[in-house]
C-alpha cells in the first residue's frame, strides 16, 4: 500500500465496484455492478438481465453467448479447449464469440462490454392484467 494512503482509504478502493457494459441485440444497454472474483455470467443474471444460462454456469450448455469487442479480447484469457468445443456447437459463434460462464471479473476488466446474443436470452413474454 502507498505511503501516502491509509488503511481506511485503501479498505474503502478494494470495496467499489467495477463496471461492466451488457447489451442486448436490440439496443438496450445494462451496466451492473460487477465485483472481482464473480463469473460474469453471474452478475448479468445477478442485476435480472433474462440470460438462459441453462447448466448454471459450469460450461456445458453453450446458453451464455456472448461477443467481446476487438478492444476487450486481448485482455482476456484465452478460451479453454472445453469452452472453444462449445462454442463449435453455436451456428453464429465466430471470433468475437465467448460463454459468459467462463470470464471472470477481474480489475484488468473493468469497463468491460459485451453482446449478449439472442440464442442466450430467454423469451420473453408479457401477460396483461
Amino acid at each position: 500500500m502507498p505511503k501516502d494512503v491509509s488503511f481506511a482509504e485503501a479498505s474503502v478502493a478494494e470495496d467499489e465496484f467495477l463496471r461492466l457494459v451488457v447489451r442486448t441485440v436490440d439496443g438496450a444497454t445494462f451496466e451492473p455492478e460487477a465485483a472481482p472474483g464473480f463469473r460474469v455470467m453471474e452478475l448479468i443474471r445477478a442485476y435480472g438481465i433474462p440470460i438462459k444460462a441453462e447448466c448454471g454456469g459450469s460450461g456445458v450448455c453453450a446458453t451464455c453467448h456472448v461477443r467481446i469487442p476487438k478492444p476487450w479480447q486481448d485482455l482476456l484469457p484465452p478460451p479453454s479447449d472445453e469452452e472453444l468445443a462449445k462454442l463449435d456447437e453455436i451456428p453464429e459463434a465466430d471470433e468475437t464469440s465467448r460463454l459468459a460462464c467462463q470470464i471472470m471479473m477481474s480489475t484488468e476488466l473493468d469497463g468491460l462490454e459485451l453482446e449478449i446474443q439472442p440464442d442466450s436470452l430467454v423469451a420473453q413474454t408479457w401477460i396483461a392484467g
